[in-house]
This record gives structure tokens, sequence and C-alpha cells, in this order.
């Protein structure tokens, strides 16, 4: 016979809390292992769940993140519209899973409150060329965009979470002026973010963007929840450590870059990165020695050999880090963009490495504190495409429905939820 006094309180008061909240009914457990049919939208019914008042479980390294909800039938219906897997929980078999998470490298967090989302993205922008708003509209979650009169005038306050568009903060185009400077396309785009400049009282884009992403960055450090891919990434924190010079060369701005550039970098002001160089040369396709591989040389490997390493997190110690990695593989396909991934010599030590390629400069996935808020930057554009082209075609999500690339996307939206009950206790 057990004594009472042997069962860590733990477990105890897990196994109670699970079964009180079993009075109100039977459980509904959305598995995210191998056996979910479909990853993506599952985010998306968490979503939905939380939206309708209702507190979703997210049970960390349980069957690949499982989400644990109250039943009912309009649940189990959403559930069978979107082609989502689910199994139907009892009491006992609901304290055989708290008994196994107790006993395992698993937690249980609770989801409170559905955040309000925005996308920081040019308005005439084709969804398919971002693939946040392509996770997020395949998934059915809900979000408003937003743009550099949006952020001027302040409005990043009315959100709980936002996803940096791959959009450049230097003021360089993307740095896109070799190939692309005699496009249509590029043309239209200096004239319109000069005419923004200009209205509101900026001598150039490189410092009307500079003045964008100092009001992201105060988004952030007041409690925010940032999110940037590929280009997005490395530009930002450049434009923060680079408020004070000129970086960007006569063919953007009709001045030259500043001669002492160098001595003026404050890395002290960026989230992530530091110590790096810049490549100035407009004709130069690249920022700086940040990304890796570099996207002005060649590539030296193949997709089938490019893949990196999410790693595996204590649930029960670190929580924030292992509900940014939840997945059903340890093992992820690499994929390219601008910027690729992050050259471990330019991190700070206050971040967080969530994925790396092991044996190698390149880390694809960080994560890190500011202020009351935090920054996740993901390195590369579109998990499911290696190597994204300016034109290319919408990648079609429902052929990749378990996409494990695209489930740290969606980690990352449902994230903030979870942090809204820590802030509380």
């Amino acid at each position: 016979m057990i004594k009472t006094e042997t069962i860590p309180q733990r477990f105890i008061l897990l196994l109670l809390a699970g079964l009180l909240s079993f009075v109100s009914g039977q459980k509904l457990l959305i598995p995210m292992d191998l056996t979910q049919t479909d990853h993506l939208k599952a985010y998306g019914v968490a979503y939905w769940t939380l939206k309708q008042g209702q507190n979703v479980d997210w049970l960390l390294n349980y069957r690949g993140g499982a989400f644990l909800m109250d039943d009912s039938q309009t649940l189990e219906r959403e559930c069978k519209v979107r082609g989502i897997s689910f199994e139907l929980v009892d009491a006992a078999r609901l304290g055989s899973i708290y008994g196994e998470i107790e006993a395992n490298n698993m937690d249980d967090v609770l989801l409170e409150k559905a955040p309000k989302i925005a996308v920081y993205s040019p308005p005439e922008m084709q969804p398919w060329d971002d693939a946040v708003t392509l996770a997020l509209t395949y998934a059915e979650i809900d979000y408003e965009t937003v743009f550099n009169d949006d952020v001027l005038a302040d409005k990043l306050s009315d959100y709980d979470w936002l996803h940096l568009h791959h959009e450049d903060f230097t003021g360089q185009y993307g740095k896109f002026y070799r190939n692309y400077h005699g496009a249509a396309w590029y043309q239209n785009q200096v004239a319109d973010f000069e005419r923004i400049a200009r209205r509101h009282g900026f001598a150039s884009v490189q410092e009307l963007k500079k003045a964008v992403a100092a009001k992201i960055r105060d988004f952030t450090v007041n409690g925010g929840f940032l999110f940037a891919m590929c280009s997005a990434t490395d530009s930002f924190d450049i434009a923060l450590a680079t408020q004070k010079t000129d970086i960007a060369a006569s063919v953007y701005d009709g001045s030259p870059v500043d001669p002492d550039y160098l001595s003026k970098i404050d890395y002290s002001k960026s989230f992530a990165f530091e110590n790096y160089s810049l490549y100035t040369d407009p004709m130069v396709y690249e920022y700086s020695t940040i990304d890796i591989p570099p996207s002005n040389k060649p590539v030296t490997r193949s997709a089938e050999a490019d893949y990196f390493t999410l790693f595996e997190f204590s649930a029960k110690l670190d929580p924030v880090p292992t509900m940014l990695t939840q997945d059903h593989v340890g093992v992820i396909n690499g994929f390219m963009g601008q910027t690729t991934a992050f050259n471990r010599n330019y991190l700070k030590k206050s971040v967080v490495i969530l994925g790396e390629v092991e044996n190698d400069l390149m880390v694809k996935y960080i994560h890190g504190n500011e202020g009351k808020g935090s920054f996740t930057f993901l390195g590369g554009h579109d998990p499911e495409d290696y190597r994204h082209f300016v034109g290319d075609p919408p990648t079609d999500l429902s052929l990749h429905r378990n996409s494990p690339g695209y489930r740290l996307i969606l980690n990352n939206v449902l994230f903030p939820a979870a942090r809204k009950k820590e802030k509380k206790t």
C-alpha cells in the first residue's frame, strides 16, 4: 500500500486540478504527435477555443504538445470540419495523463486569452510573400495588418503579438538594388516609401524606417511579443544599433555612407546581435556578417542535406523555450532566405538558442527577453519552399498541413496566451 506522503505534492495538485475540471464534463484532447491529421489547423482550433472564452491546457512535450480542453458538441464539430484528429478523455484517462506528465519532462501550461495579432506588412504586399500570413490564414487565426503610419501613430499598443514581414528596416529596400532597381515594382516601392517619409517629416526612408524600428522596440520593451523571420530579423536589429549614423549608400537616399559609422554603432540598443560587420556596398545583396551562409555567395549544401535540430528544454523549469519548440519531430528541414540563419559568433550572450545546425556556426531559431516583453527570430523565408524567389507562386499549405517548420511559427502565436497567466501570478 502506497502511503499518501510518498506521493509528490505537485502530482496530487495536478491530479486534483484535473479531476475538479472534469466535473463540468468530458475533456477533448487534440494530439500533436504523428497521429495528428492537420497540425496547423489544430493551432487554429486552440485559438478559436480561446476566442470563445474557454481555457486551453497546452500539454508541453506530451504527444508533441497536445491541447486539452472541455469537450462540447460545438468543439467536436469544429474539429471535424477542419479535419483535425481528436480524442475524448474520461476521468480515469485524465488522471493517467497527468501522472505521465508529472513523471516525465512534460508540463501543463494554461492558455487563457486569445492574443490580438498584428502583422507589419506593406499594403500592396501579396499574402503569399510571407510565411506567417500564410500560416495564420490556413490555420484560420485572425490578424490585422499594420504599417508605417500605424506604428508611428502608436497603434501597436492595441496588440499583444507583432510579426515583422520580411521588411528592410535599414532603408536600403532589401538590398535589391543590383538586380531589381530597374523593375517597376522596385521603383514603385521607392516612390511610395519616399512619400511616406516626407509625410512624416523625415528626410529619407532610412530615417523613417529607423523611427519605425524604435517604435517596435518600445512595443516589445513595454510587454509586447515580437516575432520575425528572414531579413526582418537582422535588418531590424541593425536599424536599432545604427540609429545615430547613416549606413545607406547614396543610391538609396542621396547621401553617402557616414565615414565614421563604425564608431557610432551602438550594439547595446539592439536585441540579439553584436560585433558584426556591415556590407554598405549597394551592389552586395547582404546586410551584414550576421547571415550565414551569406546571401551574396553560392550555397554549398543541398536541400536534402540541410536541416537543423531543436533543443530539448526542461518543460517544468523552462516553459517558455519549451513552448516555442513544441513539435512532432526534433530535426527540421532547413530553408533559405535573404537571412537564412544567424552566425553564432555574433549572438549576444542573453540570447537563447532554440534551434541550430549541430557542429556548425549556423543558428536557425532564437529567443530573448527585452524589458517586459520578448522577441523570437526564425531564419529563412518559407519552411516549405527551400529557395523562394521574387515572383514565385504561393505555398499551398493544404499540401503541408503537418509541416514541422510552420509549427514553429504557430507556437509563437499561442505563446502570449500563456504568458498572460504568468503575469498575474
